[in-house]
């Protein structure tokens, strides 16, 4: 249809709506002829071939292989086992695997944008993928475009359509019909779902939803896209690879040494098979995964919704918090308490007036600043909605920050009243010449209201004969009349004193940044402990003046920046990085997208931020509260401190499996484990114990350490020691276990050898679970799942132990009770030795800290 040749009221004929929307009911109704207003997506992957993609690992390839070899030869035990343990580890990969997608379409549906539409005459707020053909929509600055829309109101509004047409430059919209048949960049009074609004306001009538819109049109044509993988992943895929050479290696060696040791063929191929899948970490990435996912979800229920996975790794590296003021650090409960009027009905008639607030039935609908001005104007006996009948709308330039004014026109006994609000500096900036006398009296004003905390908001006006012909910010916002100052109070929140200060012992600097006065932003910064009377306050007019270079040079001592626009951020991100930091932003505007990008984890407001802030952040405040930033860095910093956990404790495991084998013959001792064995321990200590320490509560002082530097890898701080000295440790007990046991036990020795593997791995989880406190300290049932997991291990390597059946799969023999005991005892060797090493730890850090403490 050619909406655009149309009248908008013919338009809205056509879809059977109204001016003021359709009904809820009718809406309703449409939804579920028509649809969701979403675009297609490619369906799931079948459960089926999520399955079948588990055996197409080389690792488990090798070991079907194995399985089929050991048929052939007539050893059924050996190929159901080797099938058995096949099945088992498929069946954890495909539930890790299905609770990450899970995990992740949650957090999908909590991205989900709003838009506002009229229904039964009202403005309402709605999911976008609930609007339908024939809804009215009306759109703001900075919001997405949710579906394809003839206008039929338009303020001002500039639409971004580079993502539709590929053109670069906004395009101004109008309401009118076009009188040619034009193409589509060329349709002026259409909207276009995915489109940005860059500015301005408007309104219109939905044409079409979901695929039959022009996006819809082009979507249909491309191809489901892959997600690639996270840093991490990347990292650890990468180091499995490298392991994976190496492994096969000693492989080929443990195979050659068997054999000249004389041990059967079929066994040491089915030995080195099974010793190559038990040492390559290849489940390590599908963990990781879990770990993000579960981590994410987190952080969503504590208001922070984590859109890019690799954010919540890069969140424990952060060393600057770039933070607004109005709304994150402070309650957004504007209230107006001081008035200095220079015209008394010019002021309050503008605080009426010159603002975008509406009522709804549960109250203002508006900016806070807007909604406290008007509350004010209203209390003094202006009331809008009286003033508009006498002074009716005629045009608006809405607020913009570059300018930080906005400006009504009204009809006034045939003449054109015109309403500026805006910063002091901005309003008193386009007055007339009758003013500029006055002006350091006003700004003295101004500068008292602002050192008593308050924020300040000018008002002018002036009249005109008549409009002109184009109604830009040229031809209307010169030569006003001053009329006053009105100034407003918002609270700092109650929680962000103790966040800042969390910050500070966290090693995390926050920083304000503001578009309110310098005096304003410097109160507030004091309040919160942000700042202190050595603080730099850098406002936005000197940022301009300033080279990279003598940025970079005040910058790490500047904790205020004010009356910074947008744009400016981007500046003060880059002068951070180039200084080696780790920068998080925070940001709601259109214009600030582009720092939001260039920040290492851009941070978008979800309540009061637009679209496209929310787009390009990785993170979204639900609550758009400066806490929640410093409750998901707490957060990120414990999901990373647990991916090294399991780190720590699944690499010494499979060095130990490989260096047991490897170094038995050259001490004289037969092959110490068969390689269903093997196997039976990489299910059981890899898997469940790696999955329980991604739940592992936060340590003790997490929020008391440094950040993490970014440049550090994952076997930095001493992880890549502790891998090769536990690794080394493990394997000195199970050798020693295994000279004891052949020589004392009989035909028992091979069960107590593969015992204690089991046990000393099971062990070794529990005292990786911190890194420096006893378990003792932090409590067995502090991670509940991880106790169930070792229970249940030492349950089933009981019954693999002493039922009849399982010892024949698994070639075991029943213990004695005293053979037991004596497992048990060697197994929790490493146990004690790092609960003393970690005690030793703590009390040179405790000298430390008495020698270096101030007397």
């Amino acid at each position: 249809m050619n909406y655009h040749k149309q009248p908008f009221e013919q338009v809205v004929a056509d879809k059977q709506s109204d001016p003021v929307g359709l009904s809820a009911a009718d809406a309703a109704k449409r939804l579920l002829s028509h649809g969701p207003n979403s675009l297609y997506e490619a369906p799931p992957e079948p459960l089926w071939r999520k399955m079948t993609r588990q055996f197409s690992d080389p690792m488990i390839i090798m070991l079907i292989i194995a399985a089929a070899i050991a048929g052939l030869l007539q050893e059924p035990v050996d190929a159901i086992a080797i099938l058995v343990i096949i099945l088992v580890n498929a069946a954890i990969g495909f539930s890790q695997e299905y609770r990450a997608e899970k995990a992740m379409l949650a957090l999908k549906g909590l991205a989900a944008t709003h838009s506002t539409v009229l229904r039964d005459g009202q403005p309402l707020e709605i999911l976008s993928e609930n609007i339908v053909p024939g809804d009215i929509v009306l759109i703001e600055t900075g919001q997405f475009i949710p579906a394809d829309i003839r206008l039929g109101d338009v303020q001002l509004l500039r639409v971004d359509e580079s993502a539709l047409t590929g053109e670069s430059l906004v395009v101004e919209k109008t309401a009118q019909p076009l009188e040619n048949d034009v193409s589509l960049p060329d349709r002026k009074n259409m909207l276009y779902k995915g489109t940005i609004a860059a500015y301005g306001r408007g309104g219109g009538v939905v044409v079409a939803t979901g695929m039959a819109t022009e996006l819809g049109k082009i979507a249909q044509l491309l191809n489901e896209t892959s997600v690639s993988a996270t840093p991490l992943q990347q990292r650890m895929q990468d180091f499995g690879r490298k392991i994976g050479w190496a492994v096969l290696a000693i492989c080929a060696v443990v195979l050659v040494f068997g054999l000249l040791q004389g041990e059967p063929l079929f066994k040491m191929l089915l030995t080195s098979v099974a010793l190559a899948v038990a040492a390559i970490p290849e489940a390590l990435p599908a963990v990781i995964t879990v770990a993000l996912a579960i981590g994410a979800k987190c952080l969503a229920k504590r208001n922070a919704l984590i859109k890019s996975m690799p954010a919540v790794e890069t969140i424990g590296s952060i060393t600057y918090i770039c933070s607004d003021k109005t709304g994150t650090l402070t309650q957004n409960i504007m209230t107006a308490v001081e008035f200095s009027p220079v015209d008394y009905q010019q002021l309050f008639m503008a605080a009426a007036l010159c603002n975008t607030v509406r009522r709804a039935a549960d109250g203002l609908l508006g900016d806070p600043t807007e909604t406290a001005l008007f509350d004010a104007a209203m209390q003094k006996g202006f009331e809008k909605a009286n003033l508009l009948e006498e002074y009716p709308l005629v045009a608006e330039l809405p607020f913009d920050s570059e300018r930080k004014l906005m400006s009504t026109i009204h009809r006034a006994n045939g003449q054109y009243l015109v309403m500026i609000k805006g910063s002091a500096e901005s309003v008193l900036s386009i007055c007339g010449a009758e003013d500029v006398a006055l002006r350091g009296k006003y700004f003295a004003e101004v500068e008292k209201l602002a050192n008593d905390g308050l924020r300040v908001i000018a008002f002018a006006y002036k009249y005109l004969a008549e409009l002109p012909l184009i109604i830009t910010i040229e031809t209307i916002e010169t030569g006003a009349c001053f009329s006053g100052l009105i100034g407003l109070i918002d609270p700092p929140r109650p929680e962000a004193r103790a966040a800042v200060a969390s910050c500070h012992a966290a090693g995390i600097i926050p920083v304000m940044i503001t578009g309110d006065h310098p005096l304003t932003a410097l109160t507030i910064a004091k309040n919160l402990n942000i700042a202190n009377s050595e603080s730099l306050v850098l406002t936005g007019k000197e940022l301009g003046e300033y080279s990279d270079q003598e940025l970079d040079a005040i910058v790490l001592k500047t904790r205020v920046f004010a009356r910074v626009s947008p744009e400016q951020k981007l500046r003060i991100v880059q002068s951070l990085q180039r200084l080696d930091q780790f920068v998080a932003m925070t940001g709601d505007g259109v214009n600030d997208a582009p720092a939001l990008k260039t920040a290492n984890v851009g941070i978008a407001m979800g309540k009061a931020g637009t679209d496209v802030s929310r787009e390009a952040a990785q993170m979204i405040l639900l609550d758009d509260n400066f806490a929640t930033i410093v409750n998901a860095v707490e957060e990120g910093r414990r999901i990373f401190d647990n991916i090294i956990k399991f780190i720590r404790y699944i690499l010494p495991s499979n060095a130990c499996e490989v260096l047991v084998v490897f170094l038995a013959p050259f001490f004289g001792l037969p092959l110490p484990l068969l390689p269903v064995q093997i196997l039976w321990v990489n299910l059981v200590t890899d898997s469940l114990p790696c999955l329980a320490l991604s739940l592992e509560p936060a340590e003790h002082g997490i929020m008391n350490k440094p950040p993490r530097p970014p440049q550090a890898g994952v076997f930095s701080d001493g992880t890549g020691k502790y891998i090769i000295v536990v690794g080394i440790v493990l394997t000195a007990i199970l050798l020693g276990m295994q000279y004891f046991a052949v020589n004392n036990s009989g035909s028992h020795w091979q069960t107590m050898v593969f015992s204690t593997l089991c046990f000393a791995q099971l062990a070794h989880a529990l005292a990786v679970r911190s890194r420096t406190e006893s378990i003792f300290a932090i409590g067995f049932c502090s991670n509940k799942t991880m106790l169930f997991s070792v229970f249940g291990s030492v349950i089933a390597q009981l019954a693999i132990i002493y039922l009849p059946p399982l010892q024949l799969i698994f070639k075991t023999e029943a213990l004695s009770l005293a053979e037991l005991l004596i497992v048990v005892a060697i197994s929790s060797v490493i146990f004690w030795l790092l609960e003393i090493w970690k005690y030793f730890c703590r009390n040179h850090k405790s000298q430390n800290s008495a020698i270096t403490a101030p007397v």
